[in-house]
């Protein structure tokens, strides 16, 4: 089962855009996934604020129904090192 990329819905919008960023991760690490498109302004997310308890993209939902919410340059490095699936040290 692949893993959930939750991103806002404004997939035209390329470079520095942090969705764009770790979906760019993912098809480089070849990592499969399903893309979550939620709306592009905060107070309408209301879907994610009621599955994560939040509404900051992106986020990442692995197959065990764990949320990996972090900013997108440590998700970014994450995905790269191979580390996803590990639990973040808090």
């Amino acid at each position: 089962m692949a893993v959930k990329l939750h991103r806002c819905s404004i997939m035209f919008v390329k470079g520095p855009h942090p969705c764009w960023r770790v979906q760019k991760a993912l098809d480089e690490a070849g990592v499969e996934y399903e893309v979550v498109k939620h709306p592009a302004r905060r107070g309408r997310r209301t879907e994610l604020i009621q599955t994560t308890g939040q509404k900051l993209l992106p986020a990442i939902e692995l197959p065990d129904g764990t949320l990996v919410r972090e900013e997108s340059a440590q998700l970014v490095e994450r995905i790269r090192a191979g580390k996803l699936e590990q639990q973040s040290a808090a």
